[in-house]
């Protein structure tokens, strides 16, 4: 979506997150480090279990207790993105206002970035008076039937 978070520029890079928890005045030690970089380098949303035995396998000496503080700190401050579901909480490295699709197969979950026509935008603001600023939307399908039937 391209409306903006007013006065901050989107986080599109890991340079961009460091840039914006300096701005913050968040501390950058080395674990907090580790865990960016291992969600920009993943691309993908990850349990704080998941995040903490990559980097552990990765020999990056970081603690349970400290994944956990961290990924709160950096999703409470809008640097990294937290997904909240009926499993636990899955952390991605895009914050910015973006779309998920749900694979109901794989349990995976894609970031997409898609523009809904103004005209659709207007009919939501009609029904509920509510002027829209910003909006994610989540999609949820199977992959083998995406194969199965292409046509959707």
């Amino acid at each position: 979506m391209q409306i903006e978070a007013e006065g901050r520029k989107p986080i599109r890079s890991l340079e961009d997150a460091l840039e914006y928890c300096q701005t913050l005045g968040m501390r950058l030690s080395k674990q907090r480090r580790f865990v960016l970089e291992l969600l920009w380098q993943e691309k993908e949303h990850l349990s704080a279990r998941e995040i903490y035995d990559r980097l552990n396998q990765r020999g990056k000496d970081i603690g349970h207790t400290s994944v956990y503080q961290n990924l709160e700190a950096l999703s409470a401050q809008g640097v990294i993105e937290c997904v909240e579901r009926s499993d636990g909480r899955l952390y991605g490295n895009i914050s910015d206002p973006h779309s998920h699709v749900n694979c109901l197969d794989t349990q995976q979950i894609m970031d997409v970035h898609i523009e809904l026509p103004a005209d659709l935008l207007r009919q939501v603001e009609e029904q509920t008076g509510v002027r829209i600023t910003n909006y994610s939307i989540d999609f949820y399908g199977y992959r083998a039937e995406a194969a199965a039937n292409p046509q959707g």
